[in-house]
C-alpha cells in the first residue's frame, strides 16, 4: 500500500514538472469564457474591467464600492471608476443598487455620501462653531461643495447632539451667543420708553456689536433679532404692543399718555369751563394730543358735536382752506409730500364768517387769517392764539360771551403744535426708514450683480487675439448684465431721491425694478441732482459703447458718488461664484429639452471645464467660440460639437425663411432637422456631463 502511494506521488510530481504542449492565449481564454457563459455553465453575470484583462461580478463590484465608501465616507463615481477599474456605466448602475439597499447612504450630484461622513463633518463644524460663535450655512455649503438646503437638513438632524448650537436664518449660533444676544434684545427693549420702529433698534444693536467685537465680530441679521424679540414678548418678559410686526409701543409709554390726559382733563381751565357753561362739553383727547388716544368725555352735553368738529377740523388743518388753496394751484403737480400739505394748509387758511350777529355788529372780521407769521425751528407754520380763538367762535359762537375763551386757546395751542410736530416727525421717520431700506437692498443687489459682471469679464481675455469677436462679446455683456445693473441703480436711486424730497412712493415701486428703455434710462439719469446726474448720464452713455472697462470706470464713479461701494472680485469670492455657476449651468444642461437652446449652454460649460472661465456668448459669437475648442477636445468630441452646431445653424436658417404657408415644404424640413438635433442631444450632453469628458490638449 505504501509503495503504491509513493508511486502515485512520483507520477504526480512528474506531471507537475512536465511542460504543457498546448498553451491558451488571452483571446482564447476570453472566447472560452464567453462560450461557457453562452452554455450557461457560468450562470452568473460578468463585467469587463477597463483594462480588458479581468472579469468582475456585479456582487463583487458592489462590495468594492461599499468598501471604498466605508473607507472614505464620501467618494465620487468618477473616483470609483478609476480606483476599481470598471466603466462608469457599471459603477452608476451598481451604485444605485447599493444606495437603495443601505438607508445610511445617499447619492448626491455624482457622489456617494454616508451618514458617518456627515457625523464626522458635524463634529468638525461644532468645533469650529464653538471657536467663532457663528458660521454661515452658505459658507459651509461652499466648502463642502453641496447645496445649502442639503447641508441645512443635515445640520438640523444633528442639532442638540453632535452640534451644540442653533440654526436661524441661514446661520449657526452657539447657545452662549444666543443667550448673549437675547439679553441684549431684552435690555434694549426694556429701556425703550417711546414708540419705535424695531428696524432702527436692530440697526443700533448691530452697530453696538460691531463696536464691541470689531470688524471680525459675529454678524447678526435683523430676522434673528426679531425672532428673539417675539419670543420675549410671548414669554411676557417685555410688556407692550406690537403692530405690523415692527412697530413697538411699550406699556410705559401708554401708561404715561393716559396719566397725561387724565391730568390735563383735571386742570382748572376745564373746571372753570364746566362752571361757565350750562351744559358740559366733552373734549376729544385725540384732537388735543396724541392721535393714538381714544376720545374721552368729561360729561354729556349739547355742545359735544361742535367741539368734536373743532378738534377734527384743527387737526386736519382746515379742509376748507385746503380746498380753496388747491383751486389756486391747479396747474401744480399733485405729487407733493404730506409734510408740504400740512405746512401749506395753515398758511392758506380762510375762516368762514361767524354765525353770531353780535360779532357782525362789532365789525369783527372773522374771515381774516390768524395764522402766526412766525415759524418753528423746523420751518413749520404754527397757529397763533387768535387763530385758535377764531376757530372756536366759528364753530361755537356763543362762547364769545364767556371769559374762559382766552385761557382755553392758550391751553389748546401747544397741544395742536405738538400734534402737528409729532405727525411731521412720524412722516420723516417713515421716509427715513424706507430710504435706509432702499439703500441697503440696493447695496446687496449691487454686490451680487457687480461680482457676476466681473466674473464674466475675466472670460474676455481668451479672445484678445480676435478683436471682432471681442467686440461682440463685450457688447453682449453690456446689453445684458450691464444693462440690468444700470436699470437697478437708476430705478433705486430715483426712488431714494423721491423719498428724500418727500414725494410719495408706493412700497411695491421701491421693491422691484423693471427693464428700462434707452430713453427711460436717460430720463432717470437726468432727473438726479448735480454731479450724481452727470455721472449717471456718463454711465448710460458707456452702456451704448463696446468696452466693458469703460463701463466699469463709469459704474465705479456713480457708485462712489451715491455713497455705495463696488465689491471687488477676489480669489475666494471667484471660487465660490464659479462653483455656484458650474452647478447651475450643469443643471440647466441636464434638464434642457430645446435643441437650439442647448448648444450655447454646452459651449459655456466646456469653457468652464477647460479654461475655468464663465463665458457669456451671444449667438453671433458661438461659431468662433466653438472653433477655438478644436485643440482642446479630441477629434470625436469636436466633430460631435461641430455637427451639432452646423445642424443648429441650418435649423435657424430654415425657421427664419419659413413663410408658415401650408403649401410650403419648409415645415417638413424644419421638423426633420429638429428631430435630428434632438437625437444628437444626449451625445452633446455627454461631452460635459461626465459620460464623455473633454480632453484638454494643452
Amino acid at each position: 500500500m505504501d509503495e503504491e502511494l509513493l508511486e502515485l506521488q512520483k507520477q504526480f510530481e512528474f506531471a507537475q514538472q512536465a511542460k504543457s504542449s498546448i498553451r491558451l492565449s488571452e483571446r482564447n481564454v476570453v472566447e472560452l469564457v464567453q462560450k461557457l457563459h453562452e452554455l450557461q455553465i457560468i450562470d452568473f453575470d460578468l463585467l469587463h474591467t477597463v483594462s480588458g484583462k479581468e472579469y468582475i461580478t456585479p456582487e463583487q463590484l458592489r462590495l468594492e464600492i461599499l468598501a471604498e465608501v466605508k473607507r472614505l465616507g464620501r467618494v465620487s463615481l468618477i473616483d470609483l471608476t478609476d480606483n476599481i477599474g470598471v466603466d462608469l456605466y457599471h459603477v452608476e448602475r451598481q451604485t444605485q443598487v447599493v444606495v437603495a439597499d443601505d438607508p445610511g447612504l445617499m447619492l448626491i450630484q455624482g457622489e456617494i455620501i454616508s451618514n458617518s461622513y456627515w457625523d464626522m463633518m458635524a463634529e468638525e463644524i461644532n468645533e469650529r462653531l464653538q471657536e467663532c460663535s457663528q458660521i454661515a450655512v452658505a459658507e459651509l455649503a461652499a466648502q463642502l461643495q453641496v447645496g445649502s438646503e442639503l447641508i441645512s437638513s443635515m445640520l438640523e438632524l444633528r442639532l442638540g447632539t453632535l452640534i451644540k448650537g442653533r440654526l436661524e436664518g441661514g446661520q449657526l449660533y452657539t447657545p452662549a451667543y444666543v443667550a448673549r444676544i437675547n439679553a441684549m434684545v431684552r435690555g434694549a427693549a426694556r429701556g425703550i420708553t417711546v414708540p419705535i420702529n424695531l428696524s432702527a433698534l436692530w440697526s443700533s444693536l448691530q452697530q453696538l456689536l460691531q463696536g464691541i467685537n470689531g470688524a471680525t465680530g459675529v454678524a447678526v441679521d435683523n430676522p434673528f433679532f426679531q425672532t428673539l424679540f417675539n419670543g420675549l414678548v410671548k414669554e411676557v418678559e417685555i410688556l407692550g404692543s406690537l403692530r405690523a410686526g415692527v412697530h413697538w409701543t411699550p406699556d410705559v409709554f401708554a401708561s404715561a399718555q393716559k396719566e397725561f390726559v387724565d391730568s390735563f382733563l383735571s386742570q382748572d381751565v376745564f373746571t372753570r369751563l364746566d362752571k361757565e357753561m350750562q351744559t358740559s362739553i366733552p373734549l376729544s383727547a385725540a384732537g388735543l394730543g396724541d392721535e393714538k388716544h381714544s376720545t374721552k368725555e368729561s360729561k354729556g352735553g349739547n355742545g359735544s358735536g361742535r367741539l368734536s368738529e373743532l378738534n377734527e377740523t384743527t387737526e386736519s388743518g382746515n379742509r376748507l382752506g385746503m380746498e380753496r388753496g388747491s383751486k389756486k394751484k391747479k396747474g401744480k403737480s399733485a405729487g407733493n409730500s404730506r409734510s408740504s400739505t400740512t405746512e401749506s394748509d395753515i398758511d392758506n387758511q380762510e375762516h368762514a364768517p361767524s354765525k353770531s350777529k353780535k360779532n357782525q355788529r362789532k365789525g369783527k372780521d372773522s374771515s381774516a387769517s390768524h395764522v402766526s407769521e412766525s415759524k418753528s425751528s423746523k420751518g413749520v407754520a404754527v397757529p397763533s392764539e387768535e387763530w385758535v380763538i377764531n376757530k372756536i367762535l366759528v364753530l361755537v359762537p356763543e362762547f364769545e360771551e364767556h371769559d374762559f375763551l382766552k385761557p382755553l386757546a392758550i391751553h389748546l395751542r401747544p397741544m395742536l403744535v405738538n400734534s402737528w410736530n409729532e405727525r411731521r416727525k412720524a412722516m420723516l421717520a417713515e421716509n427715513s426708514d424706507r430710504m435706509k431700506r432702499v439703500f441697503d437692498n440696493l447695496q446687496k443687489k449691487l454686490d451680487e450683480s457687480g461680482l457676476n459682471l466681473q466674473l464674466y469679464e475675466k472670460a474676455l481675455d481668451l479672445f484678445e487675439d480676435d478683436q471682432a469677436t471681442l467686440v461682440v462679446l463685450q457688447r453682449h455683456l453690456l446689453r445684458t448684465t450691464g444693462a440690468s445693473i444700470v436699470d437697478m441703480l437708476l430705478f433705486n436711486l430715483d426712488v431714494y431721491n423721491k423719498l428724500k424730497n418727500g414725494i410719495p412712493v408706493e412700497e411695491t415701486q421701491s421693491s422691484e425694478s423693471a427693464s428700462l428703455s434707452s430713453s427711460e434710462r436717460n430720463s432717470l439719469a437726468k432727473s438726479l441732482h448735480g454731479s450724481l446726474a452727470v455721472k449717471a448720464v456718463a454711465l448710460v452713455e458707456s452702456l451704448e459703447g463696446k468696452r466693458v472697462d469703460t463701463f466699469m470706470t463709469a459704474l465705479s464713479a456713480l457708485v462712489e458718488e451715491s455713497g455705495l461701494f463696488l465689491k471687488k472680485l477676489d480669489k475666494k469670492l471667484e471660487k465660490t461664484l464659479m462653483h455656484s455657476y458650474r452647478k447651475d449651468l450643469t443643471s440647466q444642461v441636464s434638464t434642457e429639452t430645446d435643441p437650439v437652446s442647448l448648444l450655447p449652454k454646452v459651449v459655456s460649460l466646456l469653457y468652464l471645464k477647460i479654461h475655468n472661465k464663465a463665458l457669456q456668448a451671444p449667438g453671433r459669437a458661438i461659431s468662433n467660440a466653438v472653433s477655438r475648442l478644436k485643440d482642446k477636445l479630441d477629434d470625436s468630441a469636436f466633430k460631435t460639437l461641430m455637427d451639432y452646431h452646423s445642424g443648429t445653424v441650418t435649423l435657424l436658417a430654415l425657421m427664419s425663411a419659413s413663410t408658415n404657408d401650408d403649401d410650403d415644404c419648409s415645415s417638413d424640413r424644419i421638423t426633420t432637422k429638429k428631430e435630428l438635433l434632438e437625437s444628437l442631444m444626449p451625445t452633446l450632453k455627454g461631452l460635459v456631463l461626465g459620460t464623455s469628458p473633454p480632453q484638454d490638449a494643452s
